[in-house]
């Protein structure tokens, strides 16, 4: 038996249940989860932003400790630290074969497919095949990264969406390079790793851009160059583009992800420059382009699936720069709370407060 945050019906407030644990599957582990960051992405399938089947267990990115393994797994053994990924490339199929782990063909289907929660003989789906917004879940053996045992859970957890897509998204997906310039739209916990992947990455200016004082204001301390609040101005990319020269940034990552943020991201961007969209919206938001201007400009516009991320290949990495000091997760937790403590969370984070809550469980 375990609690766990349960979403039974988008726009409906999440409800704190005790589940029963089944037998824990030939290919997963089981992980007490001991801290859990509250991301947008909750929120947004909360909210009905992002389709997902129901019953559900929120939460997709925490960090635990294994307390029990399946038949067949061979790389994890109990008692073991583990960071929860919410991709789990199986490394074998076109997508993951042809560079792009993070669209893995198998990963849903595995996840739905393997034993999970059940709450009166029914299964709770997990977000993402974590479910992290449970004192333990249960998770496929790939979607388990070991870490050392002396690394802090708590700021582990952030690693597994909101550090990695961030991050991922300038450094996998964009590629930003040494000497670029960067504005990102959107500081939250995942512009913020932004942010700093885009410091990693030796980008010259970076332009944070966010409504939020505090927001901007940890961007500042985190790399960022310039900080603007695009309410106060009359036009975002105008100014943009007399920040640069006329010229515009070499990259734009949009966090935000909504149709007059995607517009102004192309529209700051430089002639052959990209812009990244790693935000998800709605579905029934739409942005408009011109045939001309998307041959005149000749720039790409992409999307960024969880940062491109490979997690037994980036959370590594990510720790190893964190231990470095070459990038700052302890200040990016502004709120604790406790599991019945997500609904405030999620209000908060509709009211534009904080950067990013963490979950002790």
């Amino acid at each position: 038996m375990t609690r766990a945050a349960v979403l039974f019906e988008a726009g409906k407030p999440i409800e704190v249940h005790d589940l029963d644990v089944p037998d824990t599957g030939a290919s997963q582990v089981r992980v007490a989860v001991t801290a859990t960051g509250v991301c947008h992405s909750d929120l947004s399938l909360a909210n009905g932003t992002l389709p997902y089947p129901m019953p559900c267990v929120l939460g997709h990115e925490g960090a635990g400790v294994v307390t029990d393994i399946g038949a067949d797994v061979t790389s994890l053994a109990v008692g073991d630290h583990v960071i929860i990924a919410c991709i789990q490339p199986c490394h074998t199929c076109y997508s993951c074969n042809h560079g792009q782990p993070e669209l893995c063909d198998n990963a849903m289907g595995d996840v739905l497919g393997a034993p999970c929660l059940m709450l009166d003989g029914q299964p709770v789906v997990p977000m993402q095949g974590a479910g992290t917004f449970a004192e333990e879940t249960l998770v496929l053996e790939r979607a388990a990264v070991r870490i050392d045992q002396d690394i802090p859970l708590e700021v582990a957890s952030l690693i597994g969406c909101a550090v990695s897509t961030g991050a991922g998204a300038v450094l996998n997906t964009a590629n930003v390079a040494a000497g670029d310039s960067v504005a990102v739209i959107g500081c939250g916990g995942v512009g913020l790793s932004a942010v700093q992947g885009a410091r990693m990455a030796g980008a010259e200016r970076i332009i944070a851009i966010d409504m939020v004082p505090a927001r901007r204001d940890w961007a500042l301390k985190l790399g960022a160059t310039d900080a603007l609040d695009p309410a106060e101005l009359d036009n975002l990319p105008t100014t943009v583009l007399e920040m640069t020269a006329w010229r515009g940034v070499d990259h734009a990552i949009d966090v935000v992800a909504r149709g007059a943020t995607i517009r102004d991201a192309y529209d700051m961007t430089r002639r052959g420059g990209r812009v990244t969209i790693v935000g998800a919206g709605r579905i029934e938001d739409t942005v408009t382009f011109n045939a001309l201007e998307l041959m005149f400009g000749a720039k790409t516009i992409t999307g960024s699936v969880a940062g491109g991320v490979d997690p037994q290949r980036d959370f590594p990495m990510l720790v190893d720069a964190w231990q470095a000091g070459r990038i700052d997760l302890e200040s990016m937790v502004t709120h604790h709370a406790e599991l019945d403590g997500i609904q405030a969370a999620f209000d908060r984070m509709e009211a534009g407060e904080g950067i990013r809550t963490v979950v002790t469980l």
